[in-house]
């Protein structure tokens, strides 16, 4: 049982989570361990990512005539959990790292979202991803609520011993609340299928059974899904491809594309839409780019970021910052990187006429208002994005029955969810004469806030 003298309450707002940090061989197979706090108030509002979030929600809640108890439990989390992440360094100091796990709607299905090592990560960034997991999943009909986990951490100066001990710290911490029918992580910023293979292995291990299913993103020889890494990307490249056939009658061919940021998401929609005819005139990485208005070889610039694991003084093309990036001369621009990239002060530089959101929050309201008004079109990151947690829900499903797809299928029933998603997308766009995000919020918060209403108020 959880020993009072060594509590630590995190005043966080709502409920909140104390933990007993300190003791031994806790015993996880039920809540005991676990003391909850009702905290009133709300989060520190001038947190700039939550902010945009939480606007972007009720500028849609107020025009679709819902019931305003319901607004109530969807702008805030149901739980939001810190914990203190106390390990052994290489050199024999003790170093401790805050860690988040933000669980901000289950009406769907369980808690569903990423794992971020960053050392940006706080609180209110978790809140915010966490609540756009929410009409992420929801939106591409996934029976899942969504969540988010951060720990903020710079991986670049933590040896793979450290990351792992600091992996399994925090999957300890957070054992409680997560599980393959509770809360399901995922990799995300600073994290991969390394990670995702402890946080299965310590979860395991303290709960005595194996649980495949209690992480997605896990290497395929442990239960992961082929098609994973690619999936977010591949996800971005369905999504431009169906607007394009759709309303533009044409194909990707021939696009001018510009991809700010190349990691996982960057690399693979850049190499995608290649493949498929586009022109990639830019890419980008946090300490630069590169453009090349005749086009980049993208399988020569991806070896060169993978063996030196940054795009500067690469030998072919123009070397470009993330600003000029954002406003060089292109077709298409995705924004894969982080959240709040398009501001007030870049947007009106902005040259591409669509935008396809590979990053989370990626564009500032104030920037989307400015953009509309240019009548540039905007695929939002709830509907462009989300290829990742499909294929990780396509994982979890393998998972759960141990029967495992091939590639083919994983390919072709991600572009059938992404596909529908559009379209569903496009039809209430062009039926409420609005906006992509606004339809696509429209239907996200209608399905859950729908799944709300059905269940009713606890007690």
């Amino acid at each position: 049982m959880l020993d009072e003298a060594c509590v630590t309450v995190c005043v966080n707002g709502w409920e909140v989570f104390a933990l007993d940090n300190t003791q031994p061989g806790r015993d996880y197979s039920g809540m005991e361990n676990i003391k909850t706090v009702s905290v009133p108030g709300s989060p520190d509002s001038n947190h700039k990512f939550w902010r945009n979030a939480s606007l972007y929600f009720d500028r849609v809640y107020a025009t679709m005539g819902l019931d305003p108890v319901w607004r109530e439990v969807l702008s805030k989390p149901k739980r939001i959990l810190e914990v203190s992440c106390p390990i052994k360094m290489d050199d024999g100091t003790i170093k401790n790292f805050t860690g988040y796990r933000v669980q901000h709607n289950n009406a769907r299905g369980p808690f569903k979202g990423g794992l971020r090592f960053d050392p940006n990560a706080d609180r209110e960034e978790v809140m915010a991803l966490a609540m756009l997991q929410t009409w992420k999943n929801a939106l591409v009909d996934l029976p899942y609520g969504g969540a988010k986990g951060g720990v903020a951490c710079d991986t670049k100066k933590l040896s793979p011993g450290e990351k792992e001990r600091l992996t399994r710290r925090y999957t300890a911490e957070v054992l409680p609340i997560i599980g393959p029918m509770d809360d399901i992580p995922a990799p995300d910023l600073g994290t991969d299928g390394q990670v995702m293979a402890w946080m299965l292995d310590t979860y395991s291990t303290l709960t005595g059974k194996l649980a495949l299913g209690v992480v997605t993103g896990k290497p395929v020889v442990l239960g992961g899904s082929v098609g994973r890494e690619e999936a977010t990307g591949r996800g971005v490249m369905y999504v431009l491809k169906r607007f394009v056939e759709q309303t533009q009658h044409r194909t990707v061919e021939g696009l001018r594309v510009a991809v700010q940021g190349f990691g996982q998401v960057g690399y693979f929609a850049a190499k995608l839409l290649d493949e498929l005819g586009a022109v990639i005139v830019a890419v980008s990485d946090k300490f630069g780019g590169v453009y090349d208005e005749s086009g980049i070889d993208i399988e020569k610039i991806g070896l060169y970021y993978r063996e030196r694991g940054q795009l500067a003084d690469y030998p072919d093309g123009d070397a470009i910052s993330n600003e000029e990036l954002i406003a060089c001369d292109c077709d298409v621009l995705i924004p894969a990187a982080r959240e709040n990239t398009i501001d007030a002060n870049i947007a009106p530089h902005v040259k591409a006429k669509i935008i396809v959101e590979g990053a989370n929050g990626p564009t500032t309201p104030e920037a989307d208002a400015i953009l509309q008004e240019a009548g540039v079109t905007i695929l939002p990151d709830i509907l462009a994005n989300a290829g990742g947690v499909t294929v990780s829900y396509f994982e979890w499903v393998q998972s759960i029955d141990s029967y495992f797809w091939d590639l083919p299928r994983v390919r072709s029933e991600l572009e059938r969810v992404m596909n529908k998603a559009f379209d569903a997308v496009n039809a209430k766009a062009d039926e409420a004469d609005c906006d992509y995000r606004t339809a696509a919020y429209t239907i996200a918060i209608a399905r859950v806030a729908e799944a709300c209403r059905l269940k009713g108020l606890f007690p």
